[in-house]
């Protein structure tokens, strides 16, 4: 996993120090590991991100399903304040996300509602995992 970026001149001269440049982990999913902006929460299992699929070609207000988790709906009192948390942990971040494979072809998965399933990486910390181990998720197949 990349963990820095160092930035390197051609023709480094003794005694220079190169400059680090903090990066989030690269999580490694394959050839499904995407950069995207998360631009809202719609509940604490559904966001709406542009998505980078690179040489400057975006998907712009691209459902996500995070997968294998379910959180309480977003009209009960639990699904407002995980959503509160979601929102404030990932909202308005730039942060690595993997889709999820189909199990019969080489497409992405899409869930309920044409959704595309992903996973939600936060400075190298699975979101996905992180709802399911502090009682915020359940599982979901």
């Amino acid at each position: 996993m990349i963990e820095r970026l160092l930035i390197l001149g051609l023709f480094a001269l003794p005694g220079l120090a190169t400059a680090q440049i903090d990066a989030p982990p690269v999580p490694d999913c394959g050839l499904y590991t995407y950069r995207a902006e998360i631009m809202r929460v719609i509940d604490g299992d559904t966001v709406v991100a542009d998505i980078d699929l690179g040489f400057n070609v975006w998907l712009r207000d691209e459902r996500l399903r995070l997968s294998g988790i379910d959180t309480p709906e977003i009209s009960t009192d639990g699904g407002k304040i995980i959503a509160g948390e979601v929102r404030a942990r990932l909202e308005g971040k730039t942060l690595y996300i993997c889709t999820v494979k189909a199990h019969r072809s080489y497409a992405e998965a899409k869930g309920s509602f044409g959704r595309y399933l992903a996973v939600i990486y936060d400075n190298g910390v699975n979101i996905n995992e992180w709802l399911l181990e502090s009682g915020r998720a359940v599982p979901y197949d």
